[in-house]
């Protein structure tokens, strides 16, 4: 069985309120600490999983590997922010398609895993009824770490104060990840990688709860501009499961739409467009 390691801050309130949920709830609790700044906790239900508490940013913990050498992929508790303030739940993976001022190194891409992802997303909006104040959406690819080397999902809860401190969403949360983590997670039919659109990409939302599809690293519109063939590549190889295809939303690439579209036909792998 996969060993999943996740990873909150005590400094992020939403981290906290998940780990809250997490002792108090399901029962974690402290165990050997290990190299690194920070404190670890297991759990007897769910041996499979781990729980890193950090005292500072998520942002720029490059250096779990090495604290955890067998782990099989970093899952990150965190706050939500937006301008918009609206009730939100997301999840994604993690990178710099230009520069870095979110933490992570400039122009690299973390190693996704799409197959969670999706899981993740599917179960947490099948569990809309108890949390129907808020919305449920993937981002785009942003911020780091980029540089651990097992894939990193970041799964949040926002976007003020109010959210933060939701005792009852963070549960629903936090129950709905152990379920999918105690069961065998299975690898996507088809991946893809996608190009355009907004920083809240509906449609590869929409995409991913009603098809076989997963998905990798996602660049939005205003990140295009960073994409060259280096990048591309890059955002293929960075998959635990083999990307197969180059989503685009074909309305969603602005002024880059005829060179995006050219380098996607260049990479030789299937174009699907939404």
């Amino acid at each position: 069985m996969q060993d999943y390691i996740l990873v909150a801050s005590s400094q992020d309130l939403a981290g906290a309120t998940m780990i809250g949920c997490l002792k108090a709830d399901i029962g974690f609790t402290a165990s050997v600490d290990r190299k690194g700044a920070g404190e670890s906790f297991i759990s007897p239900s769910h041996k499979n999983v781990k729980l890193r508490i950090h005292n500072g940013s998520l942002l720029h913990l490059e250096n779990l590997d090495e604290v955890y050498p067998d782990a099989s992929s970093f899952i990150f508790l965190s706050k939500h922010r937006s301008d918009s303030k609206i009730p939100t739940l997301t999840c994604h993976c993690t990178g710099n398609f230009a520069d870095n001022p979110y933490g992570g190194n400039p122009r690299e891409i973390a190693i996704s895993y799409p197959g969670l992802q999706k899981a993740y997303l599917k179960a947490i909006t099948a569990a809309r009824h108890r949390v129907p104040k808020y919305d449920i959406v993937i981002e785009a690819t942003h911020h780091g770490p980029t540089s651990l080397k097992k894939p990193v999902l970041f799964i949040e809860l926002g976007s003020t104060k109010e959210q933060w401190a939701d005792r009852h969403t963070a549960s629903v949360m936090c129950e709905t990840l152990l379920g999918i983590l105690g069961n065998r997670l299975e690898r996507c039919k088809m991946v893809g990688i996608a190009l355009g659109g907004t920083h809240y990409p509906t449609k590869f939302n929409k995409l991913l709860l009603e098809s076989e599809f997963g998905l990798a690293a996602v660049a939005s519109k205003h990140n295009l501009g960073a994409i060259n063939e280096q990048m591309l590549n890059q955002m293929i190889e960075k998959s635990v499961e083999k990307v197969t295809h180059i989503i685009v939303d074909s309305k969603g690439l602005g002024s880059h739409k005829e060179r995006i579209l050219n380098m996607a036909e260049e990479a030789g792998l299937e174009i699907h467009k939404v």
